[in-house]
C-alpha cells in the first residue's frame, strides 16, 4: 500500500466522517491484499472462531437469539497482520489529527456469518456508557468485507439506522472490499441473516474518555 494510495483513501475516510458521520469506500485496499486476507481467515479452523457475546464483564453472555456470528481476534504482533495494523495506526493518527477524537488504542478481529446468522439491531458504543468502562468507550467503528462474488439474493447486509428512527436509512453489501467506517455511538446497526458463510475484519477505536 504506497503513501500516495494511503493518503487517497484517508481524504476520503476524514471527509465522510465529517460530512455524514459514516463513509463506504469501495475496493478500499489493493486486491493482493484483500487476497491475503482472505487467505488468513480461511485458514482458521471452524472450531477456532469462537461464539460472539453481548454485554461485557459480569454482564457478558452468548445469545444466538440475538448475535450469531463467530469470531477470531487478531494479534497485532503477528507478521501476517502487520500490514494492516500499520495502515490502522496511520488513520488514527489522522483521525485524531482531524476531528481531536483521542483515540488511544484500535482492537479487530476476524468476524464470521455462518448461512442463517445475523444480529440484531445494536450499538457499538453508548453516550453514556458505564464509568466503569469509560476508559475504553468505542468511538470509531471500521469493517472491511472479505467476501468475493457476493449478490443481494445472499443477504447478510449491514443495515445503518439514526437514532429514533424506525427505519434505516443505508443497506450495504458485505462485498469483497468494500470498507465501512462509523461513529461507533451515533449510529445503531444490524446484520441481516446471511444465506451462505459472510466473513469481515471488524475493528474499533477506542479512546481514553
Amino acid at each position: 500500500m504506497t503513501t500516495e494510495f494511503n493518503v487517497n483513501l484517508l481524504k476520503k475516510i476524514c471527509g465522510g466522517l465529517d460530512a455524514d458521520g459514516y463513509v463506504v469506500i469501495d475496493d478500499a485496499f489493493p486486491l493482493g491484499f484483500m487476497i491475503q486476507l482472505q487467505g488468513q481467515v480461511k485458514k482458521i479452523a471452524v472450531d477456532e472462531f469462537k461464539q460472539a457475546g453481548i454485554g461485557r464483564a459480569v454482564d457478558f453472555k452468548t445469545d444466538t437469539q440475538i448475535r450469531g456470528d463467530k469470531i477470531s481476534w487478531l494479534d497485532e504482533n503477528d507478521k501476517e497482520n502487520q500490514k494492516y495494523f500499520n495502515w490502522i495506526e496511520t488513520l488514527r493518527v489522522e483521525l485524531n489529527k482531524q476531528f481531536y477524537l483521542g483515540l488511544c488504542e484500535y482492537e479487530c478481529m476476524f468476524a464470521h456469518y455462518p448461512k442463517g446468522a445475523f444480529y440484531h439491531k445494536h450499538v457499538d458504543a453508548f453516550k453514556k456508557p458505564n464509568h466503569q468502562f469509560k476508559a475504553q468507550k468505542r468511538v470509531v467503528s471500521t469493517l472491511l468485507y472479505l467476501n468475493s462474488g457476493w449478490n443481494a439474493e445472499d443477504g447478510g447486509e449491514l443495515l445503518l439506522y439514526r437514532h429514533n428512527e424506525e427505519n434505516s436509512f443505508k443497506k450495504i453489501l458485505p462485498e469483497l472490499g468494500r470498507l465501512v467506517i462509523f461513529l461507533s455511538e451515533e449510529f445503531p446497526h444490524e446484520v441481516l441473516p446471511a444465506k451462505k458463510s459472510r466473513y469481515s475484519l471488524t475493528g474499533w477505536f477506542r479512546s481514553q474518555s
